[in-house]
């Protein structure tokens, strides 16, 4: 047997087709979004004339465009096409993060860092959609998963070699950036746009953008593709509840040293990475999707509270790598099932609707947490209090995820079934 097929499956022949590796090319970079700042922000204290405090909006400024952006880029990748947003953001992208390495003006850093964040709704939520566009089932459950794969395996590498580059010179991990541009012409020379908005130019610009959205607005509010809409970001508070308050746990209530948090993060990674990349076989093995998504619920939020109540470093990896696995293979399914909601003219902007959620909930999770044990820690001590709001993640996104899988799975949807109901 084929070695890819032995590891990936049967569907595993997709990664012999062009489209799809320059997608996972293309689905390196919204990694390095977070990936190249985040080990090295205290490095850049004194370049930038900034405190840690301030330093911290350089990944804020990043995530908050996002959420407003992804569904325009969505709406924009409908009407005019995948490649033209995708070249668009790649380039952008590259641009603005190359430039940060040219400049020691905080203020223009920021911006800069915005701008980042713009075009990262044109990347990530793209090449879901395309993938989407290209394979149809399992097949496209094998490509979302190995898609998903691959973030997990960029997340491991990109920031260990920024913590590298950062000792030459605080500069050069922003020129990581500079490789978006020539993925960008990549795109350009040979991608084959899985859908071209052709379609679109029927009507006028005005009609086109309001019948647009209205279909939009009517196909969420059907209850079963709400529900999904909504389960797809709720994985996202136990993942950035452990990236959070993954140090506070491990450092200062078992005594660890830093590497070893880092180490855990790790472990998380390459078990979302590796659950991931087996999502296709996991769905053959199980009449329909429902078992695996519940499972995977379960496994989500169960692995999580185990890191957070649990003492010892082994049973904690343990935990949180159980937390990677119902990770790995929820997000990669919720994304498929997602795409399958919705025909070519609809699909790019209902995707983008769902990662746009999850932008929101990675964004307020660590706020609403920290609300949380502020209120807690004097009644209960600070190790209870990030323990209390730790399980209230755990069980937002475990117990909530099962309670839309319920309400999808009741409500049906006339004429498309990417769930199983058996």
């Amino acid at each position: 047997m084929n070695p890819v097929s032995s590891l990936f499956g049967s569907d595993a022949a997709v990664l012999q087709e062009d489209e799809f590796r320059i997608l996972l090319l293309a689905n390196v970079f919204p990694v390095l979004g977070t990936g190249v700042v985040s080990p090295i922000l205290d490095s850049l204290t004194g370049p930038l004339g900034a405190n840690p405090a301030d330093l911290s909006l350089l990944i804020s400024v990043f995530s908050a465009p996002s959420i407003v952006v992804i569904p325009v880029a969505g709406l924009l990748a409908d009407r005019y096409g995948r490649k033209p947003i995708l070249v668009a953001a790649l380039t952008l992208f590259g641009l603005a993060g190359t430039a940060i390495a040219f400049t020691t003006d905080f203020t223009v850093v920021l911006v800069l860092r915005a701008l980042q964040g713009v075009a990262f709704a044109g990347i990530s939520p793209v090449i879901i959609t395309s993938i989407g566009d290209l394979y149809d089932e399992r097949t496209e459950t094998t490509a979302q998963g190995i898609r998903f794969t691959g973030s997990g395996l960029s997340s491991a590498l990109f920031p260990l070699l920024s913590g590298l580059l950062v000792v030459a010179g605080w500069q050069y991990p922003f020129l990581l950036y500079f490789l978006a541009l020539p993925c960008a012409l990549v795109v350009y020379r040979w991608f084959e746009d899985p859908h071209d908005g052709r379609e679109s130019t029927t009507v006028t610009d005005g009609g086109q953008a309001r019948s647009q959205l209205g279909a939009l607005v009517r196909l969420v509010r059907q209850p079963r593709v709400f529900a999904f809409v909504i389960a797809r970001g709720l994985p996202v508070a136990t993942w950035f509840g452990f990236l959070t308050y993954n140090s506070v746990v491990v450092v200062r209530f078992t005594d660890a040293s830093p590497s070893t948090a880092g180490l855990l993060i790790t472990v998380a990674s390459l078990a979302y990475a590796a659950t991931a990349s087996q999502s296709g076989r996991i769905l053959q093995r199980f009449p329909n999707q429902w078992y695996p998504l519940i499972g995977a619920n379960v496994c989500l939020a169960l692995g999580f509270v185990v890191f957070l109540l649990v003492p010892g470093l082994p049973v904690k990896a343990v935990g949180i790598a159980v937390t990677g696995v119902g990770f790995g293979i929820l997000l990669s399914l919720y994304r498929s099932i997602i795409t399958g909601l919705a025909d070519d003219s609809l699909r790019g902007s209902l995707v983008s609707l769902g990662e746009g959620f999850g932008r929101i909930v990675a964004t307020v999770t660590p706020i609403l947490m920290g609300v949380t044990i502020a209120v807690a820690q004097p009644h209960v001590g600070i190790e209870a209090a990030v323990q209390a709001a730790g399980v209230g993640a755990a069980l937002v996104s475990g117990g909530g995820g099962v309670l839309c899988l319920l309400v999808a799975r009741s409500a049906g949807l006339a004429g498309q079934s990417p769930v199983g109901t058996g």
